[in-house]
């Protein structure tokens, strides 16, 4: 893994990593799948009005012009949630929820729960409720399958122990759910996806020949593991990663969202 603590200028870049986004950018279908918040846009306090730096969706709005290329977001956020703090062209893809939700050329794509799965919904928001309620700033976010458990504001020992009773409570009235955990947050959803199998959906659904996927939290880790030979894997921020390349935040995301477009632009792409 290499890590790109450079200079602005895209020329003092790694020539590793200036090799493989030029090799990338010759491939005949590009997907270019990227997570939001950490990853486009810096972390706020409050998640709505997170916001892409100005750098990476000038960037993305290229990537979003150049022909056979597709841009598609790739968020555990709500997908209403995604849609609005992103604010980009419909002809961007966006997958919400860790891959439940999903927005694709038509826009009748939804999630559909059974009736059993509604109930386990309900038995999930009557105990995360009460968890939520215990503690000083700690809220639920909804979600179409579950709810996020928000920790950010709380203290740390309010924190670990809200996720501690979280996970105790939610084993005890519910079985077979999938639990996520991220950067000050909890997630516990009645049906399992992952970022993963959004990233591989969104490849066979493009068509696309090679992938750049770009993220910073543990959940993302799944959509690294989902890159084979000739795809690029890139880490936003610190800890452990399957990604072969590393930059310390978003603000240089975006410098290398730029570079691709760039690479991609000068019509070297197979034909």
């Amino acid at each position: 893994m290499v890590d790109l603590d450079t200079p602005p200028n895209s020329s003092r870049l790694p020539e590793s990593f200036i090799r493989a986004l030029s090799e990338l950018a010759r491939t005949r279908r590009l997907l270019v799948a990227l997570d939001f918040d950490g990853t486009l846009a810096p972390a706020v306090d409050d998640p709505e009005q997170a916001r892409a730096l100005p750098e990476a969706r000038e960037a993305i709005l290229r990537l979003l012009a150049i022909p056979d290329t597709r841009v598609a977001l790739v968020s555990g956020r709500a997908l209403t949630s995604l849609i609005q703090v992103s604010d980009l062209p419909d002809t961007a893809l966006l997958v919400g929820s860790h891959g439940i939700e999903l927005r694709l050329d038509s826009p009748d794509d939804q999630v559909l729960l059974d009736t059993a799965e509604f109930a386990r919904v309900d038995v999930l928001r009557e105990v995360l409720s009460e968890v939520a309620d215990s503690f000083d700033q700690v809220w639920l976010e909804p979600k179409p399958a579950g709810f996020a458990l928000h920790t950010r504001l709380a203290t740390e020992r309010n924190s670990r122990i809200a996720h501690l009773v979280a996970r105790s409570e939610t084993a005890a009235q519910l079985d077979n759910l999938t639990v996520r955990s991220g950067k000050d947050v909890l997630e516990f959803s009645v049906r399992s996806t992952t970022k993963g199998e959004a990233v591989e959906h969104l490849r066979e659904y493009t068509a696309a020949t090679a992938v750049f996927f770009a993220g910073d939290d543990v959940t993302d880790e799944d959509a690294f593991a989902a890159l084979g030979a000739g795809d690029v894997g890139l880490k936003s921020g610190e800890g452990p990663t399957l990604a072969n390349f590393r930059v310390p935040g978003p603000t240089d995301v975006a410098r290398a969202l730029n570079l691709l477009a760039d690479l991609r632009e000068g019509d070297v792409h197979e034909r």
